[in-house]
């Protein structure tokens, strides 16, 4: 496996790990600026909107498992096919399960995190597709109440 290739993994497993315990700081990091998310039943959105919604999610508990199904990398550029199945659990509320498909596409860039390496690899776009209808009521706009992952 090349080291593209598992950097990306280590970020997927870093977003999945943030997620789990909350840090939506944590998160915003893995995403470069100028990030377009395209899930079902909604305008395009970026950065500042997932943030603005994950605040808005910030005492919901989350768990979930991404299983990468498809990774390849060209140049300084990758997509990867996954699929995520998320346990959404708001405060004194009942847990709602989502899964389906995503697509990423990632960028290396230059990066202002000195933990990084100085080429780091950050999402540059994420659509979330193909939801499993059977898992939400039939309903095709499933992940569009929630931040994509």
């Amino acid at each position: 496996m090349s080291q593209d290739k598992r950097a990306i993994r280590e970020l997927v497993e870093k977003w999945m790990a943030a997620s789990r315990t909350g840090n939506i700081a944590g998160v915003l990091t893995l995403m470069a600026d100028d990030i377009v998310f395209m899930v079902p039943g909604r305008e395009p959105f970026g950065k500042e909107a997932f943030a603005k919604a994950s605040q808005g999610m910030k005492d919901f508990k989350f768990d979930g498992k991404a299983d990468i199904r498809e990774l390849e990398v060209h140049g300084d550029w990758a997509y990867l096919r996954n699929f995520i199945e998320v346990t959404i659990t708001p405060p004194g509320g009942a847990p709602m399960r989502r899964s389906g498909y995503t697509l990423s596409i990632l960028r290396k860039q230059p990066s202002n995190n000195p933990f990084d390496e100085p080429l780091s690899i950050h999402i540059a776009q994420m659509m979330l597709a193909a939801v499993d209808r059977n898992k939400f009521g039939g309903r095709s706009d499933a992940f569009s109440q929630l931040p994509a992952m």
